[in-house]
């Protein structure tokens, strides 16, 4: 049961996460990816579909750069609406944490 909350919960809040990262700047997939297994171990096949979904509604841009050690590489942005839907999406994941702690240390 705790593995289905978790499970949920990185699902819940994977597109907050990806517009954080990209609201400290433009940032490639992988790199975007390697940031959020690190700090929410979510996994790096769930990022590439949302990227283009994000591409899709307008919240991030593109650009591809060529890589003198590979292929290249396309970098994301947030677009104007994307940096809007960031800020309304971090209040409102901060004003729902106070409430769930404030639940949860009521019932202690």
């Amino acid at each position: 049961m705790a593995d289905s909350i978790q499970i949920q919960l990185r699902k819940g809040v994977l597109d907050l996460c990806v517009l954080a990262v990209l609201s400290r700047g433009e940032s490639y997939g992988y790199e975007i990816a390697s940031t959020l297994v690190s700090a929410v171990g979510m996994g790096e096949g769930t990022i590439y579909p949302l990227m283009r979904r994000m591409q899709t509604d307008g919240l991030v841009a593109t650009r591809i750069v060529e890589s003198s050690s590979g292929p290249p590489r396309k970098y994301y942005r947030l677009t104007e609406l994307g940096q809007t839907v960031f800020e309304t999406h971090r209040s409102d994941w901060r004003a729902f944490t106070v409430a769930v702690d404030t639940l949860l240390e009521d019932l202690s």
